[in-house]
């Protein structure tokens, strides 16, 4: 056992910490978004308790699941309460921190921080201490995880969030109801008091938080992937992620001042719903660029065996690609929708062409190539989600047609058209990755023949038209 942990290298170690530090920091901020939104008024005692249990039950799946060691859940809990720094200027308060001298602000900022890294690690640890751990196994199975492709599925999983956090922002019409960029309202992003977070300036300003967040996830994951990834274009393809990452949060900032600005007045700020439409599109883009990410860092990918010949392995693979372009230029149609309230004919237009042509890829995916379980498992998926997405749709249009013009937007209509929204972001992925995984496992069977081949053929056929000649 101590010899399987001396051979786990210092990056091998970090992935676990990392990883399960991460995921942790993305369920509370789940948690503390839910528990924050306008109107539910949840009690501050309980918001906290909520995020306590989440370190707790952190802990304990690291320890468990994950295999970590107690103190590397330690080590989780400090990460997490570092990558929580985002939001701890929120939480010093208001009109008490504004009175502070620069100094004394400077030092009660300190010794938060201080105790927020030290709650993360005491109170991870403590979920951690509370698994029932196997001696024998946990060290080897910690030691044997594929943590690259686990931070990559964390990364995932917290730019699906923001994906439905922006959502939620658009629902509610609130991409403008914080005109300035990089500050909120003149205080710097990290600093805006939690208390003046109301209505739609929660929304849009929590959106710019989730989306630092992201962006955090993304350099860390490209920084532990250069460290511990052979494969060179893999490490090229994380930091185009992260390049595009970059320039998808410039996109959103230009999007609400239309120029690069630290005014606060409306009337010198030019906002542009084109680029809210590209910002929205990219989001959904990179979101599957992280999917792919996530699908070549398995152990099933680099495991697999050499592609193999399949008579329908070139018509599916052209399939796919419309497929996957199709469902990119749906959800380009849904935005301009949701921001122009024009194109809803178009949308429809296209979500008929996706429903045939990518549930027609996916029945055959899931039905023509049984030798391939990645494929079938893929294929099946990719059905379930497309019914799930066809069954939003009707009801985002549905409530699209009973909506009141000019009174308040209902969440229940907001919730519908989230889901909606995020569900196609799910579906592009799913297309994108279900592609990757066809052409990594199948090719086109050839449509011609070695000369070797040829020269055999020809001496067949000579030998058998011989004795005709003979008869003649």
């Amino acid at each position: 056992m101590d010899r399987v942990r001396e051979n786990v290298s210092a990056a091998d170690r970090i992935g676990p910490v990392l990883t399960s530090g991460f995921s942790i920091t993305v369920l509370m901020w789940l948690v503390g978004y839910a528990a924050h939104q306008p109107g539910l008024s949840m009690p501050p005692v309980l918001t906290f308790g909520l995020l306590i249990a989440c370190m707790l039950a952190g802990g304990f799946v690291a320890v468990r699941i994950g295999g970590l060691s107690r103190a590397a859940a330690v080590g989780a809990g400090a990460v997490s309460g570092l990558v929580n720094l985002l939001i701890l200027g929120s939480l010093l308060g208001g009109r008490q921190r504004d009175a502070m001298l620069p100094a004394e602000l400077a030092r009660v900022a300190l010794v938060w921080a201080a105790a927020t890294v030290l709650l993360g690690a005491i109170v991870v640890g403590i979920g951690g201490l509370l698994a029932p751990r196997d001696h024998d196994r946990a060290g080897t199975r910690c030691a044997g995880g594929n943590w690259p492709m686990r931070f990559a599925c964390v990364a995932v999983l917290a730019t699906l969030l923001l994906l439905s956090v922006g959502g939620v922002v658009t629902g509610f019409q609130a991409g403008l109801a914080v005109p300035d960029w990089p500050n909120t309202y003149g205080y710097n992003m990290f600093l805006f008091p939690l208390s003046k977070m109301t209505g739609g300036i929660y929304y849009e300003h929590s959106h710019r938080l989730f989306g630092v967040l992201v962006g955090l996830t993304t350099l860390t994951l490209a920084v532990y992937l250069t460290r511990v990834e052979r494969r060179g274009w893999v490490r090229a393809m994380i930091w185009l992620i992260l390049l595009v990452v970059c320039v998808q949060g410039l996109l959103g900032a230009l999007r609400v001042t239309g120029k690069f600005t630290l005014s606060t007045a409306r009337e010198e700020l030019a906002p542009n719903l084109t680029l809210a439409v590209v910002h929205g599109v990219l989001a959904q883009a990179i979101l599957s660029g992280l999917a792919c990410l996530a699908v070549v860092l398995s152990r099933r990918w680099a495991t697999a065996p050499s592609r193999v010949e399949h008579e329908r392995a070139g018509t599916d693979a052209q399939l796919g690609g419309v497929c996957v372009l199709l469902a990119l230029m749906q959800i380009l149609a849904g935005a301009m929708l949701r921001h122009f309230s024009w194109g809803l004919y178009l949308h429809l237009s296209l979500a008929g062409l996706v429903v045939g042509l990518v549930g027609l890829y996916a029945i055959r995916i899931w039905s023509l190539y049984d030798d391939h379980a990645p494929l079938q498992r893929m294929g099946a998926v990719l059905v379930s989600v497309l019914g799930l997405q066809l069954l939003l749709g009707f009801t985002a249009l549905g409530g699209l047609m009973l909506q009141n013009p000019g009174g308040a937007i209902p969440a229940a209509r907001v919730l519908i058209t989230t889901a909606h929204q995020t569900t196609g972001a799910i579906l592009l992925a799913l297309t994108s990755t279900t592609l990757l995984w066809h052409l990594r496992l199948v090719r086109p069977r050839r449509a011609f023949v070695s000369n070797h081949d040829a020269s055999a053929a020809a001496e067949v056929s000579q030998k058998e038209s011989a004795p005709a000649a003979d008869a003649g």
